[in-house]
């Protein structure tokens, strides 16, 4: 039986607060730092340990918007390693931008399929790859009249591609719950992945392993696969493993999300993933050979999170919801501190708990406060005042940027000054 679930981007935003016009400010900031783009009058409230909170205005960091290139939601991202920046929207638009947001390209697919994924090539840099509806085009980005290729390898809507290191395979999750792998140089499906008994939301190869990857649905599963078997070595729900924790948290009467996953992002490492779900938790796991391990899991959005990203070479990792907000949580001491201690799981429950039942009050803590207590809180928490659709963390002119893509139809990009 298919558990009923909305598939992200799909549905209007109820969190509708428009942002200020774009400018590029930035300030000097707290080390917890809330950034909030609505209005230049907008304050940033900063409190100490057991403190009533001091209001200091700090210069308020806006999002520079790109416009001119779609007139529908944007759906999903990807920079080239040369700064390109590729997006595609509602209704089969595609856009290619230059690093400083100007429109260099755009195409229109035939059909009203919606543009769900684009993936740049690593190794040739004007390669797209994108997903519209049930096909796969190959585009070269400095003509994009017409696609090289093309393939119609699944049965229903893809809603991501990921390409493998090696750049031979590209796997392509779609709405039946299938995960095709097309092998790219012979241009045929190697595997079909069919596990997923609803859709198949999110799917990401793992780097320095070529033959593995992981992958998340709306039947509350995330997977572990590797592609010399047709089956999952690993697999876990969700809504299973939280049940004895979200019992003993809710409250009478309290209605809980069901963890239908909406997305899944490898560190660089290849060994940490993290995974954002409809229940409003962010998930972090080890690979630990042919099982998984859950590390951490940690809430701080107070509706779904459609998106995670981690940063590139780092246990930084973006965090996008339907709440509006955008937050950036730094994962690396809890990793590391589980690498030196693997063994003590009795700690990892409490603290867990312990993170999710005082996540939801002060955001603004100081660093010092969430340390001697335990838990994690957001380095960076961004009222971006839209759901997010698609969260993209790349270098434009050698500095750290957000890029965010919502319900409407330009991309807001926030410098990240600090990281």
């Amino acid at each position: 039986m298919r558990v009923e679930g909305t598939k992200q981007g799909r549905t209007p935003s109820s969190l509708a607060v428009p942002l200020g016009p774009g400018c590029d400010c930035s300030a000097e900031a707290p080390r917890v730092l809330r950034l909030v783009g609505l209005d230049a009058a907008d304050e940033v409230i900063t409190r100490s340990p057991g403190g009533e909170g001091k209001r200091r205005v700090f210069g308020v960091i806006m999002a520079v918007k790109w416009t001119g290139g779609h007139s529908s939601p944007i759906l999903c991202m990807n920079a080239s390693k040369d700064g390109l920046v590729a997006s595609g929207a509602e209704g089969g638009d595609l856009v290619i931008w230059g690093e400083d947001g100007t429109l260099l390209g755009h195409m229109q697919f035939q059909g009203t399929d919606d543009v769900t994924s684009v993936l740049f090539s690593p190794s040739c840099p004007t390669k797209l790859y994108a997903s519209h509806g049930e096909t796969i085009s190959i585009l070269d980005v400095r003509s994009l009249k017409d696609s090289l290729d093309h393939f119609h390898v699944n049965e229903e809507e893809i809603n991501c591609l990921s390409l493998n290191e090696t750049e031979n395979l590209l796997a392509s999750a779609d709405d039946s719950g299938a995960i095709k792998i097309l092998d790219l140089e012979n241009k045929k499906v190697s595997r079909s992945l069919k596990r997923h008994s609803n859709i198949c939301s999110s799917v990401a190869f793992r780097p320095h392993r070529p033959q593995s990857l992981v992958s998340c649905g709306l039947d509350m599963q995330v997977m572990l696969w590797n592609l010399q078997k047709a089956r999952p070595l690993w697999i876990t729900n969700l809504q299973e493993d939280e049940t004895e924790e979200m019992e003993s948290l809710q409250s009478p009467g309290q209605l809980l999300n069901p963890a239908l996953a909406h997305s899944v992002s490898v560190a660089s490492c290849g060994n940490i993933f993290s995974c954002g779900a409809e229940d409003g938790k962010v998930r972090i796991f080890r690979v630990m050979g042919v099982k998984c391990e859950q590390e951490l899991g940690f809430k701080g959005h107070t509706l779904g999170v459609s998106q995670v990203c981690f940063l590139s070479e780092s246990y930084l990792l973006l965090t996008g919801g339907n709440d509006g907000k955008i937050m950036l949580w730094d994962v690396s001491r809890e990793v590391e501190k589980k690498q030196k201690s693997p063994a003590k799981h009795t700690h990892r429950k409490k603290t867990k708990r312990a993170t999710y039942t005082k996540q939801g009050g002060n955001t603004n803590a100081s660093v010092t406060d969430e340390e001697e207590h335990g838990k994690i809180s957001p380095k960076l928490n961004i009222e971006h005042g839209e759901k997010v659709n698609w969260l993209l963390g790349t270098k434009i002119k050698g500095r750290q940027n957000i890029l965010v893509a919502d319900q409407t139809s330009c991309i807001s990009v926030y410098p990240l000054n600090e990281f």
